[in-house]
């Protein structure tokens, strides 16, 4: 697929999705936010796609918004689109939404929606060139991305609190203490890593599996008992007991032999999927 600011690229049932505008240090505007959604659909309606990596071209990760308008940048009056709606919010929940496991591989500075967009990730791998802020109150404006509710999840609340408040930049060994990335590489060592975190997933699993998996604990987060959780982990198990995944994944097993999972997520979801109500923005 052609992006004006990304790069998409498939290779053995793995996307690297690679901000593409290093001229401006991967900076997020208004195309990026569309094509991340677009490419995000073209993933999940793929399903030679069996994970994702996102990274940056260049030195940087995303410089955070495009500053280009200067003082006006996140005066929404002041905009072609004067949607009331947060667009890195928007890719946040597109990210949240997705079927398929995203790795987030930080080649550089991740700073503001550079860093918030990427919360929604299932697993993040830092260069030890890399560098991160949540510099909203510096800017005078507000967390956004869903950020508010992703980053005390991933990190807690005392963490979250001062990187927010301070607002200042912080280095990859801090990312790493805080719990905000799980490794770190040197910078020639990052997208290796990355990729085999992914070849591992994509060569051994059900991508069924990783579907139901990858949203049951995301949309878990926000349950309010135990109970919830068992509701839809029977109604999973039942349907991925039953199905020849289950059934190729012990036979393979017994036989000393790769498995070969045939569901595809695209047209062979359960009748119980999605099991959550959308949530309109209001």
């Amino acid at each position: 697929m052609q992006f004006e600011t990304l790069d998409y690229r498939v290779e053995d049932g793995i996307l690297t999705l690679t901000l593409n505008r290093p001229d401006r240090m991967n900076a997020f505007n208004a195309a990026m936010r569309r094509e991340l959604i677009e490419a995000f659909d073209a993933a999940d309606a793929d399903d030679a796609v069996r994970v994702i990596i996102v990274t940056g071209a260049g030195k940087a990760f995303c410089a955070g918004a495009d500053l280009e308008s200067g003082g006006d940048t996140f005066n929404r009056h002041k905009r072609s689109n004067q949607d009331l709606r947060d667009g890195g919010g928007t890719v946040s929940l597109r990210i949240f939404e997705c079927t398929k496991p995203v790795i987030g591989a930080f080649n550089g500075a991740a700073v503001g929606v550079g860093a918030t967009m990427t919360l929604p990730m299932d697993i993040r791998l830092a260069s030890t060139k890399a560098r991160f802020g949540f510099v909203f109150a510096r800017r005078g404006i507000t967390m956004e991305a869903c950020s508010s509710w992703f980053l005390p999840r991933l990190v807690g609340v005392q963490q979250a609190a001062e990187w927010v408040y301070t607002g200042r930049v912080f280095d990859a060994e801090e990312a790493l203490r805080g719990g905000l990335v799980r490794s770190l590489h040197e910078p020639d060592d990052l997208l290796p890593a990355a990729r085999e975190l992914a070849r591992e997933i994509a060569d051994n699993t059900s991508a069924m599996s990783a579907l139901l998996n990858r949203q049951m604990m995301w949309r878990m987060l926000g349950a309010d008992h135990p109970m919830e959780a068992h509701i839809v982990d029977s109604r999973a198990i039942a349907f991925m007991g039953e199905s020849p995944d289950a059934a190729e994944g012990v036979k393979s097993f017994l036989e000393k032999r790769p498995a070969r999972f045939t569901l595809r997520p695209s047209q062979d979801r359960p009748d119980f999927y999605p099991w959550w109500t959308e949530r309109p923005f209001r």
